[in-house]
């Protein structure tokens, strides 16, 4: 599902007003009113495509008519080389609009390029992949979007989703079984409840209080496999913390439900992708 039209349009607005700042002195400088062109978007190496609904969005925000014609769909994984896109219009609205719009399609390629690579590195266990609350402040729901186009699963979108306890919150409270049973008494079953335990003993623990989820944080494979067979299915099971793509599949092979990465959303590289420019008569 697309975030909403609103969300894409927030997020262009505050990019286009840091990049233009009072004028983009340079086009206005040596381009006439009149010129028109075409830019040409082409993916600079292999990548999972992500953001091509912000493209026609940049030059409606800049009051812009622009045609856009895309020449594949967010979630394409497509060779260098390939053409993402065609933009057709006035040369100034084109080439003030370059940057914001290959920022964002880079960013978030990336981010769904990265997500796939790991998607298919657990695919033989089943394990779902998980993002987390890690994200850019403000892009949010455009980073999550795009661990959704790459084959992941978005976890919480906000605090107001589900509950996690977390290593904190049972420092606050004192164990993990108070933590959990003062969260029922507060959200009933409407919510679901998970709670975070970096131990075997805390597993145990929160078993006996009655979570929806464990959240295995910082185990090592032997040891998640250990809390996997202590738990025995009753609840769902979710490792994190230091998981990578080079250790993702061992992860895996522990048998948890569900692996969650902050990598995929704050380390993701960003995706190479150019813009090339054409007169048009």
């Amino acid at each position: 599902m697309l975030p909403a039209r609103w969300i894409w349009e927030a997020v262009i607005d505050q990019a286009l007003r840091e990049d233009i700042g009072h004028g983009d002195v340079t086009t206005l400088a040596l381009i006439p009113p009149e010129q028109r062109g075409r830019l040409r978007v082409l993916a600079e190496a292999p990548l999972v495509v992500a953001g091509l609904p912000a493209l026609p969005l940049i030059f409606a925000v800049l009051g812009e008519t622009v045609t856009v014609t895309a020449r594949v769909t967010d979630g394409t994984p497509v060779a260098a080389g390939a053409e993402l896109a065609r933009l057709e219009g006035p040369a100034r609205a084109l080439l003030t609009g370059e940057r914001v719009a290959l920022n964002l399609i880079e960013h978030l390629s990336g981010i769904s390029t990265f997500t796939r690579r790991v998607v298919e590195a657990v695919a033989p266990w089943g394990t779902r992949i998980l993002d987390t609350r890690k994200t850019t402040p403000g892009l949010r729901a455009l980073e999550k979007y795009a661990v959704r186009v790459g084959g992941g699963t978005n976890h919480r979108m906000g605090l107001d989703a589900a509950v996690l306890i977390k290593d904190n919150h049972i420092a606050a409270v004192g164990s993990v079984a108070e933590a959990v049973r003062r969260t029922r008494a507060a959200v009933g079953p409407t919510l679901f409840v998970e709670v975070e335990c970096d131990s075997l003993e805390q597993v145990a623990e929160a078993l006996e209080a009655g979570p929806d989820g464990i959240l295995l944080d910082n185990m090592t494979p032997p040891q998640l496999q250990e809390a996997v067979h202590l738990i025995g299915g009753r609840v769902f099971t979710e490792a994190s913390g230091g998981v990578s793509p080079a250790n993702v599949a061992e992860v895996a092979a522990t048998g948890v439900d569900a692996i969650s990465l902050g990598a995929l959303t704050h380390s993701a590289p960003w995706a190479p992708v150019t813009a090339e420019w054409e007169d048009l008569p």
